[in-house]
């Protein structure tokens, strides 16, 4: 059994939704799950502790990535979140209209490896809504699950 933290930012509610379907995924196969809401977390000694963390956050951006409000405190904060050797994966929600479709995934990925993450799975990027992802959910948690048992 892994401890699994899942900690999200999201505006229209996707990426909470996502984040929920994949806490429950991972508790059906035994795991301890925490899912937590980027604004209710501190980042000091965030990953300490847990064999794996992921990030969910929304974003869009036409000139540039822009994070979920509440989520960005928090990624400011990376430094002291204690990333070095931890297992981590990065998922997002937005719109493909948007020129920086989740970027969020690429720009969270990035940091986190400057800070030694250990990166499990490339980060699931989905166009929309659960409802219309829920496969591609459940298919990137069973990766994620197989990556962990190793």
């Amino acid at each position: 059994m892994s401890k699994i933290l899942l900690v999200y930012g999201s505006t229209t509610g996707n990426t909470a939704a996502v984040a929920e379907a994949l806490g429950e995924q991972f508790r059906q196969a035994g795991h301890d799950v925490e899912v937590a809401d980027a604004a209710n977390v501190t980042p000091d000694g965030l990953c300490a502790g847990r064999d794996a963390v992921l990030f969910g956050c929304s974003a869009w951006g036409t000139d540039e990535v822009e994070l979920q409000a509440d989520f960005e405190p928090l990624f400011e904060s990376f430094d002291r979140i204690g990333a070095r050797g931890v297992k981590v994966a990065c998922f997002a929600t937005g719109d493909s209209t948007f020129e920086h479709f989740c970027g969020a995934v690429d720009v969270i990925e990035a940091r986190l490896a400057e800070l030694g993450a250990v990166q499990l799975l490339e980060g699931l990027k989905l166009d929309g809504e659960l409802s219309s992802n829920q496969s591609e959910v459940e298919a990137w948690g069973k990766r994620l699950l197989a990556e962990l048992a190793r």
